[in-house]
């Protein structure tokens, strides 16, 4: 995904982990947050997955979160506008 990374918003850290029962966030460990989804890791499926379901959980629009590191990787760097850390927090539950 591209788009605009400027403006107000966080880089925030992820490790997917691909294939689970089901979507969730686990927490954060190292300083970085831990989200299951239930998708492939395939053609883009587990990083459709993954935007789709944090936009749900913070309230956002799917376009507001965006993968600006490690497409092809579970390991990855998004950029959620229009969002601080404190907002991030309280609606992740962790």
């Amino acid at each position: 995904m591209t788009g605009n990374k400027s403006g107000p918003g966080i880089r925030l850290a992820v490790k997917v982990t691909p294939n689970a029962g089901r979507n969730e966030i686990t927490g954060f460990k190292d300083g970085v947050l831990q989200v299951k989804v239930n998708a492939a890791p395939e053609k883009g499926k587990a990083n459709k997955e993954l935007v789709d379901f944090l936009a749900e959980k913070l309230g956002i629009k799917k376009s507001s979160v965006l993968i600006i590191k490690g497409q092809a990787s579970r390991h990855k760097v998004l950029f959620i506008q229009d969002i601080n850390e404190d907002t991030l927090l309280k609606l992740t539950n962790i």
